[in-house]
């Protein structure tokens, strides 16, 4: 099994800026790609980043978070990061670490989700 911890979150007043991190640990034989999901009460969980382990890192945003968001990761650690800047109250949700791999207790590709990290933005 492959655990994701994840931290940072909090509240926030609107232009605020919190880091996120997300630390995976366990059965792993290696790491494809990390990123982040966000869920807001009512609404489906969706994209805000990702990033891939090799190269220079490939990255992607979300709409929502271009500009604001940056996406980065420290490989030796198996550790994501998510540094939001200039938030909004919409930024409101639950933000869940995600990584897809091979870990040594499954024969193909799989993705692991942590347990989540409230982050609340309001005045």
């Amino acid at each position: 099994q492959v655990q994701l911890v994840e931290s940072g979150g909090g509240l926030v007043q609107p232009g605020g800026s919190l880091r996120l991190s997300c630390a995976a640990s366990g059965s792993i034989l290696s790491i494809n790609a990390m990123g982040w999901y966000r869920q807001a009460p009512g609404k489906q969980r969706e994209l805000v980043a990702a990033i891939t382990t090799g190269g220079n890192g490939i990255k992607n945003y979300a709409d929502s978070g271009k500009g604001r968001f940056t996406i980065s990761r420290d490989n030796a650690k198996n550790t994501v990061y998510l540094q939001m800047n200039s938030l909004k109250p919409e930024d409101t949700a639950v933000y869940y670490c995600h990584v897809k791999g091979y870990w040594s207790d499954y024969g193909s590709s799989k993705t692991s989700w942590g347990q989540g990290t409230q982050v609340t933005v309001s005045s």
